[in-house]
Formats: structure tokens, C-alpha cells, sequence
């Protein structure tokens, strides 16, 4: 795509395969009722584009600044993503199964990921401020050099999921024991 003329493009009830979106600024537009398939966002800012009804299916997120963003209003059958570089914030993944969802090396700060379900996702390398976890299958995810993280042992499913040391240790904040 030229990004010359992206601006004046409109993203509403359109269908897009194996498209690569590059270097361009989406704040504000509305994906709604539009079709992403295999496609790949780089560079791209994200920042509150509206997705009521959105398809996205297969879609690469690499280094884009995704802001503000309630992906819950996707169409969740056919939801399938993978953030690589990203920074993301302020954004809404509740209730969503994310399933082996690749989440490495990104910024994941403010967002919410109560109910979600991560079993097998991979947030390796990421910093996760101020996100929340509660309720949500983290089973076989990778947290491995993962930072910032505030996840109760008591509010979420863990089986096999992996830590690294010394972050690791931020499980235990919710006992309310002393380390020394």
C-alpha cells in the first residue's frame, strides 16, 4: 500500500488478505465490519481504532503503537493476532481466547486481560505495568524474562506456566509474607 494515500482511504467494510500495512497512521479510524486476513501491520500507529465486528485472522502486529485499542468488540470466531516489537496500552483483551496468542518483547502497559484465556501465549520479554490477569488461564504461558508483572497465584490458572527469577518472586505479593 502507498502511504501517501492512506489517509484518505476509508477502512470501514472492507476486506483485506495478505496486505502489508507499512509506516502508517490509522489513530482514529474505524476497522469496523472489515475483513484482515493474513495480514501484516509494521510501523503503524493503532492508536483508538475503533473495531466493532472486525475480522482479524492471521494478523501480524510488528512494532506498531497500539493504543486505546478494545479488541473484545472483534469477531472474536475468527480472532487470531501476534504482537512482536509493539508497544500497547490502554487497551482491552477481557473475556477473549487468545490461545497461543505470541505476545514477545512488547510493551504491555494499563491493559486488561481479566477472563482472557492464555494458555500456551508467549509474553517473553515483555513488560507488562499496570496490566491485569485476574481470572485468566495462564497455563503453559511463558513469562520467561518477562518484567513488571502483578499476578495473583490465588485469582489466576496457572499450570506449567513459566517464571524467571528474580521476577518470580512478584508472585508472592499477594501473601502478604516477608523475604529476606
Amino acid at each position: 500500500m502507498n502511504p501517501s494515500n492512506e489517509s484518505s482511504m476509508t477502512y470501514e467494510n472492507g476486506e483485506y488478505h495478505q496486505e502489508t500495512f507499512s509506516s502508517i497512521n490509522f489513530s482514529e479510524q474505524s476497522f469496523s465490519s472489515s475483513i484482515f486476513t493474513d495480514c501484516v501491520f509494521e510501523n503503524c500507529n493503532l492508536s483508538l481504532v475503533t473495531l466493532a465486528d472486525t475480522s482479524m485472522q492471521n494478523a501480524k502486529l510488528i512494532s506498531p503503537k497500539v493504543m486505546g485499542i478494545n479488541f473484545t468488540t472483534c469477531n472474536t470466531l475468527t480472532l487470531s493476532l501476534s504482537f512482536q516489537d509493539c508497544l500497547i496500552s490502554n487497551s482491552i483483551f477481557a473475556d477473549l481466547d487468545l490461545k497461543k496468542t505470541s505476545f514477545k518483547n512488547n510493551q504491555i502497559l494499563d491493559c486488561d486481560f481479566v477472563n482472557a484465556n492464555l494458555s500456551h501465549c508467549n509474553f517473553e520479554e515483555t513488560d507488562l505495568a499496570g496490566t491485569l490477569f485476574d481470572n485468566a488461564n495462564l497455563s503453559f504461558a511463558s513469562f520467561r524474562n518477562a518484567r513488571n508483572y502483578q499476578i495473583n497465584p490465588n485469582n489466576v490458572f496457572l499450570k506449567q506456566t513459566i517464571f524467571s527469577e528474580p521476577e518470580a518472586l512478584s508472585l508472592l505479593r499477594s501473601f502478604d509474607i516477608i523475604i529476606k
